[in-house]
């Protein structure tokens, strides 16, 4: 069996696919499996994948079709279906260095163990430039930390399956196709820390139609979702401002999807409270920022 498992969640990204699955031709080592999520697109996506899949790969390529749901429903459903130690998520509209699946199984074959939930690493421009900054010169850290310590930017996740099987899956609300994804990245972060290997291993853009450029939109479609994650933040972030920036971002979810029991529902109620003309101030921006489509 490889020991890891790209995931590509895709939505309408026939495009574009094809950038990812050129990379992962070029690998150095094949020791890897290729999971297409395809979240219910309906362009020729799966055409474009089963045409791959005949070609002579040295690698396993695997579709899978869902109904569409959003990003986080895709990866529930990757989830359920890597049996490999490892996994990472690529997304459609990115791609691999050709050295990234030789550095992270070789990097984990000689310093994992079951000490880690699995290896943190770098994300980079086209043109090499590290997104935000670099990590730390440790071993070690858990996600959480690295951002509390002043870490900017994407990073790329390479979790062991079992670990991240091991948390409760990402809630599905109905009309809603949004849950941050670091809901199970913040529970994982509560019991294991990352190995740090600080090498690039995944290549991103940042695509108009991509969830990164569109996150006042997102906020106003999927209040429930953010609502949610923002419940679990409450439990575990530390520091004042961090603790009240969630509790805003809480109340304004909440104003969205007119939930009048937000208060009593909230894990801590006098930040909340505090948090309400703040909240209200940020869902007044949300809104105006979504007008036209309102």
């Amino acid at each position: 069996m490889a020991t890891l498992t790209v995931f590509t969640p895709t939505y309408n990204r026939a495009y574009i696919l094809n950038q990812c699955y050129e990379s992962l031709v070029r690998q150095t080592c094949k020791d890897f499996v290729w999971l297409i999520i395809d979240d219910g697109s309906t362009d020729n996506t799966k055409e474009l994948v089963k045409k791959w899949m005949k070609e002579d790969n040295e690698f396993e390529i695997r579709y899978h079709y869902k109904k569409n749901g959003g990003m986080h429903t895709g990866h529930n459903t990757a989830y359920e279906l890597i049996a490999t130690e490892l996994n990472v998520c690529v997304d459609s509209d990115d791609f691999m260095p050709d050295n990234a699946v030789e550095l992270i199984t070789g990097f984990w074959k000689k310093n994992g163990s079951d000490k880690y939930s699995g290896i943190i690493a770098l994300d980079v421009y086209k043109n090499g430039e590290v997104i935000g900054c670099r990590l730390p010169d440790k071993k070690s850290t858990t996600l959480g930390r690295f951002y509390d310590n002043g870490g900017k930017g994407d990073k790329k996740l390479i979790y062991r399956t079992d670990i991240i099987n091991s948390y409760p899956k990402y809630p599905e609300f109905k009309n809603e196709k949004f849950v941050p994804l670091d809901y199970k990245y913040l529970l994982a972060d509560q019991d294991y820390e990352l190995l740090i290997l600080n090498e690039a291993v995944c290549m991103v853009e940042y695509m108009e139609d991509g969830s990164s450029m569109n996150m006042f939109r997102q906020y106003y479609k999927n209040p429930r979702g953010f609502a949610f994650a923002r419940k679990v933040h409450m439990k575990y972030d530390k520091g004042f401002m961090k603790k009240f920036k969630t509790c805003i971002h809480y109340v304004s979810s909440s104003f969205i999807s007119n939930n009048k029991s937000f208060i009593s529902e909230s894990p801590n109620k006098l930040f909340t409270v505090f948090a309400i003309p703040f909240g209200a101030c940020l869902y007044g921006l949300i809104k105006y920022n979504n007008k036209e489509r309102v």
